[in-house]
């Protein structure tokens, strides 16, 4: 069983683990890290914390069971009832929905915990998984853009009480 949970301070070593055991893999279709991300990451968790505190952006852990974190779905650059969406699933629980239930479950508290009327969302145009998760949870597609320098595509999703 996986369950969404809002970032805390706790989740740091399960959520650096996340993050090593993936980072090739998620370098194929998004940008590195860095690895200052990795030797800087507890300050950079801390900071994470305090800027959620302050309402700037909401992040969120899937976790399993036993606590490891199984994906990352998280809430960026809130302003004007507005939010940038971002996600990523491990490896090894790829293709099992889990995206698609995390967006699906940050949209509804998008709405009725965090205020926000309208998520917004990119992807690559050749990142298909990314643009079916987005099109199973509502979003709907806005117009071209780029990102890491290759021909990427918009979303936006209106949220509701109806359905987050």
């Amino acid at each position: 069983m996986t369950v969404l949970q809002r970032l805390r301070p706790d989740h740091a070593a399960a959520l650096l683990a996340f993050e090593r055991e993936n980072r090739a893999y998620f370098a194929a279709s998004v940008p590195d890290r860095g690895d200052d991300y990795f030797t800087s990451f507890e300050a950079r968790h801390a900071e994470l914390l305090a800027e959620q505190a302050a309402g700037a952006h909401h992040f969120h852990v899937l976790a399993d069971g036993d606590g490891a974190v199984l994906g990352r779905v998280n809430l960026v650059d809130v302003d004007g009832g507005s939010a940038e969406l971002g996600y990523r699933i491990a490896e090894r629980a790829a293709g099992r929905g889990l995206a698609t239930s995390g967006v699906r479950e940050v949209c509804a508290a998008a709405f009725s915990e965090y205020g926000l009327t309208v998520v917004r969302a990119r992807t690559t145009s050749d990142n298909t998984g990314s643009r079916a998760v987005l099109e199973r949870t509502g979003f709907v597609e806005t117009g071209a853009t780029t990102l890491m320098g290759k021909p990427a595509l918009r979303f936006t999703r209106e949220l509701s009480e109806a359905g987050g």
